[in-house]
C-alpha cells in the first residue's frame, strides 16, 4: 500500500476531489496547511503599501492507496491540480506498512 500527500491549490481541490472519485477512490484527507517552495512566497499590496507573503496558504490530501492504483492516482492528482503556473503544488508518495479499520479490524488492502 502507498500513501499518498499531494499540496494543491485551494480552488483545485473540488476538481481534484472529483476526478478521484470518478477513478474510484474513496477515501481522502484534507489538511489546510501554509509553506513555500522555490517561489519563496510572494508579495501583495493592501490599501497602497506592499506586504510579503512568506507562506502561502494551500491543501494537503492524504489519499491511501493499493499498490496497483498507484500510478492512475497521481496521474489523477497531476492532471486535475496542474494549471501550469508557479505553485501548482507537490505530491509525496510513502509506502505504508499496515492499515487497520478500528471498526471492523481488517487489516491491509481490506481496510481500504
Amino acid at each position: 500500500m502507498k500513501k499518498i500527500e499531494a499540496v494543491i491549490r485551494h480552488f483545485k481541490l473540488e476538481e481534484v476531489k472529483n476526478a478521484l472519485s470518478e477513478a474510484g477512490v474513496h477515501g481522502m484527507t484534507i489538511t489546510e496547511v501554509r509553506g513555500f517552495g522555490r517561489q519563496k512566497g510572494h508579495k501583495e499590496t493592501y490599501r497602497g503599501t506592499e506586504y510579503t507573503v512568506d507562506f502561502v496558504p494551500k491543501v494537503k490530501m492524504e489519499v491511501v492507496c493499493a499498490d496497483s492504483q498507484l500510478q492512475s492516482t497521481v496521474d489523477t492528482i497531476m492532471r486535475a491540480a496542474q494549471t501550469g503556473q508557479i505553485g501548482d503544488g507537490k505530491i509525496f508518495v510513502t509506502d505504508l506498512e499496515t492499515t487497520v479499520r478500528i471498526r471492523t479490524g481488517e487489516t491491509g488492502e481490506e481496510a481500504l
